[in-house]
């Protein structure tokens, strides 16, 4: 009887060690996130009104909340990691993280270096000056002779770089770091995202010179390439919330002006 019982326990740790071991790995990254029940975001929290940090310490703005809901729908959570923008394709190429949404445009550069879900949304560009600027700009080519302030990573210091390559150029982490430096007269203008500059001219001490277009702003989400389970699951889900309504309403709710 001992050494049956014995037998027994044995036969149940080797069943136990077994079933650990036959634990398939995951096949992909969706099948990762679909065991690990979370996804892993990277996003430039300096950015609103796509993303940034309320009053209460809280990841806000249109693009957390789409984010969000994606997760939602996907029946994982999210971890969101805050980076610096010209950061967040490394971090993915890197696997620190699983996907970025960041107001991010899907340029034909970025997409030999990573992969993107079909656009959720296409925006436009602005360049903000500083209240009481004695000079106009009319066209993207008045920048030529100043002081240009861009965000580090951007399609705006792309286009910059390679129409404006004898300007003096200032860049930075921080979107907010650039019109601090407009406000305190460190550089002439800044170009960036329309609705991003809208949110600092609320803030005053800074104006609207130009709605422009530096490049057409395609925002997707950016995921390591050849995830194309993930890339398929975020595609069905952007289709549902557009054919819903859903990122019409948050444009509204945060990209309008009125």
């Amino acid at each position: 009887m001992f050494r049956l019982r014995i037998a027994s326990a044995l036969l149940l740790v080797v069943l136990v060690v077994t079933a650990v071991s036959c634990k398939s790995e995951p096949a992909n990254l969706w099948e990762k996130i679909e065991q690990e029940g979370k996804i892993v975001v990277g996003t430039s929290a300096d950015y609103p009104p796509f993303e940034f940090v309320d009053e209460d310490g809280n990841y806000a703005g249109f693009d957390i909340v789409l984010m969000n809901e994606i997760a939602k729908r996907l029946g994982v959570e999210v971890e969101w990691q805050d980076i610096g923008f010209d950061g967040l394709i490394g971090s993915l190429q890197t696997k620190k993280i699983d996907a970025v949404i960041a107001a991010m445009s899907a340029t034909a550069e970025r997409d030999e270096q990573v992969d993107f879900t079909q656009p959720y949304y296409i925006g436009m560009d602005a360049i903000l000056v500083a209240e009481g600027a004695d000079f106009e700009i009319t066209s993207k080519e008045d920048m030529a002779g100043k002081k240009i302030a861009v965000q580090a990573g951007t399609i705006q210091e792309g286009w910059v770089d390679e129409n404006m390559g004898d300007a003096d150029i200032s860049r930075y982490e921080r979107a907010e770091q650039a019109v601090m430096d407009l406000k305190s007269g460190r550089v002439d203008l800044v170009a960036m995202d329309f609705f991003a500059a809208s949110n600092y001219l609320k803030e005053g001490g800074v104006v609207l010179a130009l709605e422009t277009e530096f490049a057409s702003e395609h925002m997707a989400i950016a995921i390591p390439e050849g995830s194309s389970a993930l890339q398929a699951e975020l595609d069905k889900i952007i289709k549902e919330l557009q054919a819903e309504g859903f990122i019409d309403q948050l444009a509204l709710e945060y990209l309008s002006e009125e």
